[in-house]
């Protein structure tokens, strides 16, 4: 009888943080290609003049958190960036299941304070799960304008439609462009 090999796998999330200049997510990848490791999940953006990922990884067992720290560690010496490394415990590896609708929710306005505080509570507050959440200042300087974008899975009954009724009064308290829309998810 020939059965298929289970593969038991470690997993581990990674923190870089630098200085942004031109590299930075090759020379992490390179650390994690050496050590056969493979990238489950990623996040990477610009936060001011910082760089930042946040890296979902795994490797066959046995790997240590250990060999991933030496192999990081030499970078951190020749680049100066931060990593951070946390192992995952079996509770916290299951993927999250989209089972709503997701949607795509912008907002555009005058940089004031309280944007974000009164767009993520009213979708907390209606049991909307946050995947990815983005924030810029764009414009110039007399005329600021803040962007936030997320990504949301809806909950089972709530609607685009729905939604986007939902901010019509933080529309007119805020004074901004709230848009809401479906994302269509893709098959490969």
């Amino acid at each position: 009888m020939n059965r298929d090999k289970v593969k038991h796998l470690a997993h581990f999330a990674v923190t870089i943080i630098s200085k942004d200049r031109p590299g930075i997510v090759a020379d992490t990848t390179e650390v994690l290609f050496r050590l056969g490791c493979n990238i489950e999940d990623s996040s990477c953006t610009m936060l001011g003049g910082d760089f930042a990922m946040i890296l979902i990884v795994t490797h066959e067992k046995p790997f240590s958190k250990s060999r991933l720290s030496d192999e990081f560690r030499v970078l951190q010496e020749r680049t100066g960036l931060v990593v951070h490394l946390r192992t995952l415990h079996e509770d916290e590896i299951a993927p999250v299941k989209d089972e709503g609708e997701l949607c795509l929710i912008s907002v555009y306005g005058s940089d004031q304070p309280g944007i974000v505080y009164r767009v993520t509570r009213a979708l907390a507050d209606n049991m909307v799960n946050i995947t990815d959440l983005n924030t810029r200042l764009i414009g110039n300087k007399d005329e600021p304008v803040y962007v936030l974008m997320l990504e949301a899975i809806l909950p089972s009954g709530m609607t685009v439609e729905s939604t986007s009724e939902m901010f019509e009064t933080l529309r007119t308290e805020l004074t901004v462009e709230i848009g809401v829309r479906a994302i269509t998810p893709v098959s490969l």
